[in-house]
């Protein structure tokens, strides 16, 4: 988590942060539904648990970026040729993810936050509670 908040911060302050464009939660949907994007949902399980999630939205949490990025790298391997499209709960996870995937050279949008995706009427899903396996 460090060494990547550190890099976060090296990229913005030498000024080669990438771009992560701004989308609107119905153009982020058309290209979806094209086959041209996929949709990620960067907030935590038990978040996706309380609220739902967009319907066609992949669930990879920001968490599992920040450590191990085991499903972020499967994820990645198999979809890495589409333009990856976030979005969290206000917009700023999913731009700090964003970030660092288009500097890794992926072509990357930001959606904003789950609210947004709402209020444009577009379709959401529940998700099942996270158990506690211990």
């Amino acid at each position: 988590m460090k060494l990547l908040t550190a890099l976060f911060a090296f990229l913005f302050s030498s000024g080669i942060a990438a771009e992560v464009a701004p989308i609107t939660p119905k153009a982020a949907a058309q290209l979806v539904a094209d086959g041209k994007a996929v949709l990620i949902d960067v907030r935590e399980p038990a978040e996706w648990a309380e609220s739902g999630v967009a319907a066609p939205a992949v669930l990879l949490a920001k968490s599992d970026f920040d450590g191990s990025q085991k499903l972020w790298k499967e994820f990645l391997g198999k979809n890495g040729d589409k333009e990856i499209i976030l979005y969290c709960r206000s917009g700023k996870r999913a731009g700090v993810v964003g970030a660092l995937l288009a500097a890794q050279g992926h072509k990357v949008a930001n959606a904003g936050g789950f609210k947004d995706w709402q209020a444009a009427g577009l379709p959401t899903r529940k998700v099942e509670p996270p158990t506690d396996n211990r």
